[in-house]
């Protein structure tokens, strides 16, 4: 239809009063066609009366057309400023509260062209608001991963936000390294060790895709996965460049709407980048800290436990040993085999060591062939015990250098806190030394405990 104006309803106006004056003047007309007398109807009066009629008419239905249709446009166009004001203000604050279906969504009251405009400007509103809180969630998530770098604290704390933001029920972290599977974070999992030999999770893993494991209701799994009946379990395989760093596993009690499973995907890329930061982090924080030649704790990461484990026992009213020892007649080794020779003893030396201490003992390089280890919990007799087994295991190894068999012994000094009154760690590796000290003057080959 020709556009007289531009506004829709004087448009209407005017072609229904033109519509109305048109009518009045046809039908005189039309009622002498009826049958009725020309002088009755063919007269100015009757005309006038007929157009008057025609206009009121047109008036009327331009009434009714504002009041019906133009009231409906009316919420529409009021709930889209609304939502455009809202927009707006997400642009500033990122505050998404004012932006819900609920406070935006017009009535749809027919079935008509105004019914399907109104339907269609509630599914706009539900996807705006979808992709609002699937960029809230994916804003707070990506903050979290790029305030952590150390691998444990990243994803516990990134569990926690998966199974808010994904509305899962219970869930893994999984980390693929050196050929090994290991769980680095569960919540609700019963069993959380049984996912390192999951099929499921070595088919994600190996085909790098997403799984999705829908379980009928009849089917009850409760102590074996989760503390629940999960209606489905997403594992999603964690991808950096192409190399698999580990695996995400989600449980629900309802299952995972489509909405969710596309907010997972954008979770993942940034889970994958935050993970392979924090493992070369990991990597870097363990070179550091170990000694390049024997792989075990350098002085000064050793020093720093060793302070560590000392204020502990102090607060704790525990008992910490501190062993210092070094190689018998180290230098003769170097001077009579080279240094090649005598590095592959210090090497030695270190497993031996490493294989005579408890578990939780700290070993570390204390410089040269001198070593340190800290005995967390144990006494001074404790510490005895430890040492003279130490120091058997040595004498009896040897470390091959060409036809020949090097064999050393070692010299040990023990002291033991609270045993002995000190003020700080210091005085307990001073204590220690003084004693290794009176071994290697005793004789050497032997354990000394002050």
């Amino acid at each position: 239809m020709i556009r007289l104006t531009r506004k829709v309803f004087t448009d209407l106006a005017i072609w229904m009063t033109g519509l109305g004056l048109v009518m009045g003047v046809l039908f005189p007309f039309f009622a002498v066609m009826m049958g009725v007398p020309t002088e009755y109807v063919l007269t100015p009066g009757f005309f006038a009366a007929t157009m008057a009629a025609g206009f009121i008419v047109g008036g009327v239905n331009i009434w009714l057309a504002r009041s019906i249709v133009g009231s409906r446009l009316h919420i529409l166009a009021e709930r889209m400023r609304f939502v455009e004001s809202n927009l707006m203000k997400i642009s500033r604050t990122g505050d998404i509260n004012n932006c819900t279906p609920e406070a935006c969504h017009i009535p749809v009251d027919s079935e008509d062209e105004i019914g399907e405009s109104g339907k269609a400007f509630n599914y706009l509103v539900e996807a705006l608001a979808a992709s609002h809180r699937n960029d809230a969630s994916v804003r707070s998530f990506g903050a979290m991963l790029a305030s952590q770098l150390d691998l444990e604290a990243l994803v516990n704390e990134a569990l926690q936000q998966l199974l808010q933001h994904m509305k899962a029920d219970a869930g893994a972290i999984l980390i693929a390294t050196e050929g090994q599977i290991r769980i680095a974070a569960s919540r609700g999992i019963r069993t959380p060790d049984s996912l390192k030999s999951s099929d499921h999770v070595r088919f994600a893993l190996q085909s790098e895709k997403r799984l999705c494991v829908t379980l009928p209701e009849d089917v009850a799994v409760e102590g074996v996965l989760t503390d629940f009946r999960p209606r489905e379990v997403i594992v999603e395989p964690v991808l950096y460049k192409g190399v698999p760093l580990g695996a995400i596993i989600l449980a629900s009690a309802a299952g995972f709407a489509e909405e969710l499973k596309s907010r997972l995907d954008l979770f993942g890329q940034g889970m994958a980048l935050a993970m392979n930061n924090a493992l070369t982090h990991d990597r870097l924080q363990k070179l550091a800290a170990l000694d390049p030649l024997t792989g075990i704790y350098n002085r000064r990461f050793g020093m720093a436990r060793l302070s560590e484990e000392f204020s502990r026992a102090v607060r704790t009213t525990g008992s910490l040993g501190v062993m210092m020892f070094d190689i018998d007649h180290f230098k003769k080794v170097n001077d009579t085999y080279g240094h090649l020779a005598g590095d592959r003893v210090l090497i030695q030396v270190a497993k031996t060591a490493r294989a005579a201490l408890r578990e939780g003992d700290i070993l570390m390089r204390y410089g040269g062939e001198e070593f340190l280890v800290i005995l967390p919990a144990a006494s001074k007799e404790n510490s005895r015990d430890v040492g003279e087994r130490m120091r058997r295991m040595v004498e009896e190894t040897s470390v091959a250098d060409g036809d020949q068999m090097v064999r050393v012994t070692i010299s040990l000094g023990i002291t033991s806190y609270p045993e002995l009154e000190v003020a700080s760690e210091q005085d307990l590796v001073k204590r220690a030394d003084e004693a290794l000290y009176t071994a290697k003057e005793s004789g050497r080959n032997k354990v000394i405990v002050r």
